[in-house]
């Protein structure tokens, strides 16, 4: 058994939606990112990584390469998957989502279907919990959101 936490944070601005879990959340912000800014794929993706001592997702697509500009997070995910297929299995993932707006507790499960279906893994085995910051610092005033996951592997 083999366990990995993972951690992203960004920035946010105005915009039309935020996309969490690998679904567009509609909305009054957007997510500041080389990628898609997708904070909950990444922080699941490198509790993987890290569970597998893998390195982190930096060093997969790195934030400075053209190549990976405003790429889809689903990639970068299944990137992870393929580096461990073979080796090890998903037990769970336990997940953070914090924000302050807007309140994703209505598409809870929305987003958890989306991820057990990235990781080919059953939704019983994913937690997804929504914390704001209770107003306090840049997540409290929502100029940024974070995402950690934790992640638990067995060899294969």
């Amino acid at each position: 058994m083999r366990i990995g936490f993972g951690k992203d944070i960004h920035k946010l601005e105005k915009g039309t939606g935020l996309v969490i879990g690998g679904i567009l959340i509609p909305c009054e912000f957007r997510s500041v990112a080389h990628s898609d800014g997708d904070a909950l794929i990444h922080a699941i993706s490198d509790a993987i990584l890290g569970a597998a001592a893998l390195n982190d997702i930096g060093y997969y697509f790195p934030d400075n390469d053209k190549n990976t500009e405003n790429m889809d997070s689903k990639i970068i995910l299944s990137t992870v998957l393929n580096l461990i297929n073979g080796q090890y299995n998903i037990c769970n993932i336990d997940c953070v989502v914090t924000l302050e707006k807007p309140k994703l507790s209505n598409v809870r499960n929305e987003i958890i279907q989306s991820v057990g279906k990235l990781l080919n893994l059953d939704t019983k085995k994913i937690s997804i919990k929504f914390k704001t910051n209770e107003g306090l610092g840049d997540i409290g005033k929502s100029k940024a959101y974070e995402a950690e996951a934790i992640c638990l592997l067995e060899d294969k």
